[in-house]
């Protein structure tokens, strides 16, 4: 998966499902993406966080681009976080680690959105051992989409790769299978969970999760998937 800056729960339940995850980082940036921004509950609404890039382009990898990034940012967007949930239950002990994630000194948005991912994992004790394509696996660059991932599955010494649901858009299980690896795609279940008193907003950052849940919680409902 591409790194993204603090996903949503879906994407900390694939880490969950697997037993090695692989950063695509040396794949071409996404505009508009995920990759350095996400949504989080501010006054009742879901509101854009943004991390500022240097000449972000679609011709550049996202290991290829720099963060915008000064100490005054930081600070904001610290702030605009605080301010958000500062009455959440779990504020804090979950901000002091939204604190160091974001003061974390990373000048490349892959990496520093992967930072986000793994200290995030760490916090709630996943046990995946964590890839970057760029290191692992560079050979690999410019093959064709299901025939890289057939190769880094079979470098790895794997025969199982996991999907999102979206990839069903994008890879059939036949060709995979064709390759001698077993495909399959989670699906995240429908939960709900209290925040404040306002109507449930589903699909943001997993700040928003962890503000309004405990981390047992939490861990809960990473394990509140299908494979299909």
């Amino acid at each position: 998966m591409q790194p993204y800056i603090f996903p949503y729960i879906g994407y900390f339940q694939l880490i969950n499902a697997v037993d090695k995850f692989i950063f695509y980082d040396d794949v071409n940036f996404i505009k508009r993406g995920w990759i350095n921004r996400n949504r989080i509950l501010l006054n009742g609404k879901d509101t854009l966080v943004t991390i500022p890039l240097i000449k972000a382009s679609q011709n550049k990898l996202i290991n290829e681009i720099s963060l915008f990034s000064d100490e005054k940012m930081k600070e904001n967007l610290i702030s605009k976080i605080e301010n958000a949930y500062k009455k959440a239950p779990y504020y804090d002990e979950v901000i002091s680690l939204i604190r160091k994630i974001i003061n974390a000194d990373i000048s490349n948005i892959g990496n520093y959105a992967a930072n986000s991912i793994i200290s995030v994992s760490n916090y709630l004790e996943i046990n995946t051992k964590f890839y970057f394509s760029s290191i692992q696996s560079p050979e690999s660059k410019g093959m064709y989409k299901a025939d890289r991932l057939i190769h880094i599955c079979k470098k790895f010494g794997e025969d199982q790769y996991i999907n999102t649901i979206g990839g069903q858009e994008l890879y059939t299980k036949k060709y995979f299978d064709n390759n001698q690896i077993d495909l399959s795609f989670i699906k995240t279940l429908d939960f709900e969970y209290k925040q404040f008193n306002h109507q449930f907003i589903p699909f943001l950052s997993v700040i928003d999760v962890l503000m309004f849940n405990s981390k047992n919680n939490t861990k809960e409902m990473l394990t509140k998937y299908q494979l299909v």
